[in-house]
């Protein structure tokens, strides 16, 4: 008997069994890797070969009456190797604290943040406690009260929502309403319903297929979400969640320019319509203008 190099294999069990009423037989191989049965019935016998580390062999044969049988060489492959991890709930926060980190340094054209968007090989589930605080550090970012006074002032010198009025009062409301709104989306879309439905509020980058595989499933995306159990399933919390946040708004929107349902419902599907067209930038587009992106992520 030997392994599958070739060498041969001493203490492997052999054991006969054969169609006779005389109880089976069991041997060692020696040295040699060489075995022998003596007084073996007449008939039909089987042999297995085992040992531990190697897949189990069976030889089968009839031997004859005062004949004496040579099984010839009996290989025995090697058990693959298997190995099994398993990562624990304290791991899994510590990874996902890892790829928070380096979602929060990804910055578009090495400025503008970029921390709802994944690019490790093999993403996590975050914690309700990490969605909280990536909705939060996304609202504090200092981009984001440049952009909201960017829109407020823009606004301002449209004289878009008349009630607010003019000067720097009527600019201040301005700037508190677009502040509430994108404030409201974060923590409502991105962190409270993600946490209550189980959902992750990030965009997983796709990043391999064909062009039209890879465009189907950033507009998907729209819709559908990655849940905590790593399953893909309607999007409950982005849409809910901008639901919510227009329906928040008419409480701080002048009177005049209060939405009734079937214009939050027009907004919703703006809205969604809105975000495939981002999930397609983010697709083809965001990660060539995102330095720290183009390093290959392994977590």
């Amino acid at each position: 008997m030997t392994g599958a190099d070739g060498e041969a294999y001493e203490g492997a069990q052999v054991t006969l069994a054969s169609t006779s009423p005389q109880p089976g037989q069991t041997v060692e191989t020696d040295s040699n890797g060489e075995f022998l049965f003596s007084a073996v019935p007449a008939g039909e016998f089987t042999l297995t070969v085992s040992s531990q580390g190697f897949v189990t062999q069976t030889v089968r044969g009839v031997v004859t009456p005062g004949e004496a049988y040579d099984a010839k060489t009996i290989v025995l492959p090697m058990v693959e190797a298997t190995n099994e991890v398993r990562v624990s709930a304290a791991g899994q926060v510590e990874i996902a604290e890892e790829q928070i980190h380096i979602e929060e340094q990804q910055r578009v054209l090495g400025v503008l943040p970029n921390y709802y968007v994944s690019y490790a090989k093999n993403p996590v589930p975050l914690t309700s406690r990490q969605k909280f605080s990536l909705a939060w550090k996304s609202n504090i970012n200092p981009f984001t009260f440049l952009l909201t006074g960017a829109a407020a002032g823009l606004e301002q010198a449209t004289n878009t929502f008349v009630g607010y009025g003019q000067g720097m009062q009527g600019y201040g409301k301005r700037f508190g309403a677009n502040y509430a709104d994108t404030f409201f989306s974060n923590e409502i879309g991105g962190a409270i319903l993600p946490s209550l439905f189980r959902q992750d509020p990030r965009y997983f980058y796709k990043g391999t297929g064909s062009i039209k595989s890879r465009a189907g499933y950033a507009i998907a995306t729209a819709v559908i979400c990655r849940g905590d159990n790593m399953r893909w399933q309607f999007n409950y919390s982005g849409i809910l969640g901008g639901l919510a946040a227009g329906g928040i708004s008419n409480i701080y929107y002048p009177a005049s320019d209060r939405n009734s349902a079937a214009v939050i419902f027009g907004n919703l599907g703006v809205g969604l319509a809105g975000s495939a067209v981002q999930n397609l930038l983010q697709e083809f587009v965001v990660k060539k203008l995102t330095p720290s992106a183009r390093r290959v992520q392994s977590q």
